[in-house]
């Protein structure tokens, strides 16, 4: 990590350097942050944040392995579990912006782990659904719950690493979707098997199981996050001044640049459009996890068979995840890394709705979830390059909230035309084709924003190296 934080470092001293020719060509040794210290604060935080993104996406998606006894046990139809499970991205998309706006004002580490202390008890009463109705409401709850956790700690890494950590890290959280995948899948497939336990239902003993963690680990969140370097006793003074300093300097950079209001920020053009990107993403992502289990029940697999054999695309999204965030970190590229993950997303899950072999579905559903996941890191580099401050929360928020809307209509379009059709095929095809069509147009939008941000020499400002 040393060699490449190095690399990052000249790479982004080198593109200060080509663009000020008023500032000095030598970095001051005051503006040098250690990459030792960023790797102990990656080591404080990272883990623990993982964690909890883990807990927070398998208590969100459980419900498609839930939905193997569940939706016999009281009564849904495809259409009705697609709609009710896309249900929690309306509450989620409509309580984000206030989340994390408030999350600016009484501090992030406070509010999430407010929020990871509702979401749990939300999670765990699914237990409790009976019929079409109170499942639509807990769905409901558990996306109000759970909104502004993802926004809100995005926010609260900027608080701690500068630009150019910012994509990796952000990789190492995504990697929490994957390894809920991963673990998640393989586990929840088992806790089905606890069928009749004490005279409780396998998928009861799901939600009721993976809700606790979120509880447990709320209290937590007091104890051992810290807004920023500032406040952290575990680091060393000079190490504390360095970080802020260059996190403040780089602060100051994006406002001298251009400041907006958290108004402006919400109805900022670069926003909307970010937004409806990521919305195709989001579409992508949730066509994968909440109809898996239920394709792969229909070739004949048992529930266990299903955990495991869908635990697969988790494993390549772990690593693309990782390496593509790595990748975009040392190029200091963004929006065309994002473009073509989400463009091979696309063109994958087309693929696999146009595909009849079993095993070259797989395949391509594989190929797609890793690039969905690959997409994140290097997209949500981007809002925090323009925006700062309240803006850059409700900005992020604001990406955020309208994008997940995807979570609510592919779910519900595939499981209404899946009952229509009796196939997955046709709505699989439809998110893949306009994915593609955005993928194009961030490449080609977001080139031009890159361009026009290094072209502006910078003013006055002191030199900052990685």
């Amino acid at each position: 990590m040393r060699n490449n934080a190095s690399r990052c470092g000249e790479e982004m001293l080198s593109v200060l350097r080509a663009n000020d020719d008023s500032a000095p060509h030598a970095a001051s040794p005051e503006m040098v942050v250690s990459p030792d210290t960023i790797r102990r604060v990656a080591l404080r935080l990272m883990p623990f944040l993982l964690l909890c993104y883990f807990i927070s996406f398998l208590d969100r998606i459980n419900v498609a392995f839930a939905a193997l006894q569940m939706n016999k046990a009281i009564g849904l139809t495809t259409a009705q579990y697609g709609f009710g499970a896309g249900l929690f991205f309306l509450t989620y998309c409509l309580f984000e912006v206030p989340s994390n706006l408030m999350l600016f004002r009484v501090g992030a580490t406070r509010w999430i782990a407010r929020i990871m202390l509702v979401w749990g008890l939300c999670a765990a009463g699914m237990a409790f659904v009976v019929g079409p109705h109170s499942f639509y409401a807990m769905r409901l709850l558990l996306g109000a719950a759970e909104a502004g956790f993802f926004p809100g700690v995005l926010f609260f890494l900027t608080l701690w690493f500068p630009t150019s950590y910012r994509g990796r890290i952000v990789s190492v959280f995504m990697a929490g979707v994957a390894i809920s995948g991963l673990l998640g899948a393989p586990i929840s497939g088992l806790l089905l098997s606890l069928d009749g336990f004490l005279g409780v239902s396998g998928w009861q003993w799901l939600f009721i199981i993976e809700g606790v963690p979120a509880i447990l680990l709320a209290p937590v969140c007091l104890y051992y996050l810290q807004d920023g370097p500032a406040h952290a006793q575990w680091l060393a003074s000079t190490e504390r001044e360095k970080l802020t300093e260059i996190l403040d300097a780089e602060r100051r950079e994006r406002e001298r640049r251009k400041t907006y209001s958290v108004f402006q920020a919400l109805t900022n053009p670069r926003v909307l459009f970010l937004a409806a990107v990521y919305f195709t993403n989001v579409c992508l992502l949730n066509s994968v996890l909440f109809f898996l289990p239920l394709i792969l029940k229909g070739f004949g697999m048992s529930n266990i068979q299903s955990g495991f054999v869908a635990a697969i695309p988790s494993l390549f999204a772990l690593v693309g995840v990782i390496w593509w965030g790595r990748r975009s970190d040392r190029r200091l590229e963004r929006a065309g890394h994002a473009a073509f993950a989400n463009f091979l997303a696309g063109l994958a899950l087309l693929a696999s709705a146009l595909l009849v072999d079993p095993t070259a579905r797989i395949v391509a559903v594989t190929i797609a979830f890793a690039s969905t996941l690959a997409f994140t890191p290097p997209f949500w580099s981007i809002p925090a390059s323009f925006l700062s401050g309240a803006a850059s929360a409700g900005g992020i928020a604001a990406i955020s909230s309208l994008g997940v809307i995807g979570g609510f209509v592919a779910p519900s379009i595939i499981g209404y035309l899946r009952d229509l059709t009796g196939d997955f095929r046709y709505g699989l095809s439809a998110f893949g084709l306009l994915a593609i069509v955005l993928a194009a147009a961030l490449y080609f939008v977001g080139r031009r924003w890159e361009a026009a941000a290094a072209a502006p020499p910078l003013q006055a400002s002191p030199a900052i190296t990685h």
